[in-house]
Order: structure tokens, then sequence, then C-alpha cells
């Protein structure tokens, strides 16, 4: 004989293992969100076309979304699948480094624009994708602080150095000495210059009688304010 706990728990299981969506009801939401996947891919085409561009990436964050909505929509159809997924998922890693974490904040929007869609909240995308769009482009209109140079100098002299900085003071506003090395009665001096009188510093330089060779260089590094 059947008891009530047995009803129940039957009936608790069925209403979480089946979930009717007509499979047009899929395909709207997919192309949905295959709609959202190209926007992020001409987004993240736009914003890096100043800097390194990576066709791949770009490809697997398009991806990315779609698959994500995929995974939502299956986790709702069963409640037993959703956790066999979650299981499933818990023993992927992924080894490859993030560098540039702009790539992370597309990373995390394709993943939240597919978990969006996969929900069926199509607006709460669409209020995403226009938030990005415009913050991304006002901090792209934000001007950034001028990276400094690097000014290398290899001159005869232990004294030389003396000379070598009221020049750097008269046309920089900023400096500071990296690196110095000694040898045999030379001096080779790295400098960290904010200048807009390149041509100057360079030219007054090397016309030092002690001076070997001087090199002003550029560098991508962090930003000194």
């Amino acid at each position: 004989m059947t008891s009530f706990k047995d009803i129940f728990k039957k009936s608790f299981i069925q209403g979480f293992t089946r979930y009717d969506m007509s499979p047009q009801h899929i395909v709207i939401i997919m192309t949905i969100s295959a709609i959202f996947a190209l926007f992020i891919f001409t987004t993240y085409r736009i914003i890096t076309k100043k800097s390194f561009y990576s066709k791949t990436f770009n490809i697997a964050l398009s991806l990315i979304t779609i698959i994500t909505t995929s995974i939502i929509l299956t986790i709702q159809s069963s409640i037993v699948v959703s956790l066999g997924m979650v299981g499933a998922l818990s023993i992927v890693r992924f080894r490859t480094a993030i560098k540039e974490p702009m790539d992370l904040v597309f990373l995390f929007w394709s993943i939240a624009t597919g978990i969006i869609c996969g929900a069926g909240i199509a607006e709460i995308a669409c209020i995403l994708a226009f938030f990005m769009v415009i913050f991304l482009y006002l901090f792209e209109k934000i001007p950034v602080g001028k990276a400094p140079k690097i000014l290398m100098i290899n001159c005869n002299g232990y004294d030389s150095e003396n000379s070598i900085i009221e020049i750097v003071k008269k046309y920089c506003k900023y400096y500071t000495v990296k690196s110095r090395s000694l040898m045999d009665n030379k001096i080779d001096l790295v400098i960290e210059v904010r200048t807009s009188s390149e041509s100057m510093l360079i030219g007054e330089i090397a016309k030092q009688e002690n001076v070997i060779s001087s090199s002003l260089l550029t560098h991508d590094g962090e930003v000194t304010y």
C-alpha cells in the first residue's frame, strides 16, 4: 500500500524532473543569446582596436554566451540534471591566464549575459549591454597620464653624473634614477623622465664631452603620476 509519504516524494520529484518548454521557445531564447553574443563580439573588437587583439579569445567570448544559455536552460529542465551538471562542471579547470583586466570584464559579461538569457530575462541583458557600452565609451574618453620615458646614458668619469642630472632637471618636470652602474671609470645611467622637450634633452646630453652614447626610450609599463 502506497503511503502519503511515498506519494509526496513522488510528486515532489516529478515536479522538478520535467520542465515543459517548446522547441520554438528554446530556439527563440538561443537566437536572442546569439544576437547578444554577436554584440559582445563586435564591442570587444572595437574596444581592442588600439591594443593587442585576439580573435580566438573574441570567438570564445561569443560561444561562452551561447553555451551558458544552453546550460541554464538544461538546469531548468530537471533538478537531477542540474545537480549532475554542477558536479561535472566542478571538475573543469581553466589554466589559461587572463593577462588583460579588460578581457576579464568581457568574460564575466559573456557569462552573465548567457545566464540572463537562459533565465528568459532578455530585458536585463539589454540594459546590461546598454550600460556596458556607455561606461566603456566614457572611460575610454577619460585622459590617462602619459607614461614617462627611459633615458639611458653611457659616459666616462664618475663625476659626469652631476652634469647630466643638471641637464635633466632643466628639461624634465619629473625624473628619477632607476639604475646606476660603475665600471672602469665608466658610468651607465638609467633615468625615468617626463619631458615635452625630448629632442632638446637628448641633443644637449649628446653634446657633453664625456658622454659616449645616449638613448631615450618609451615603455608600456605603469604610468607614474
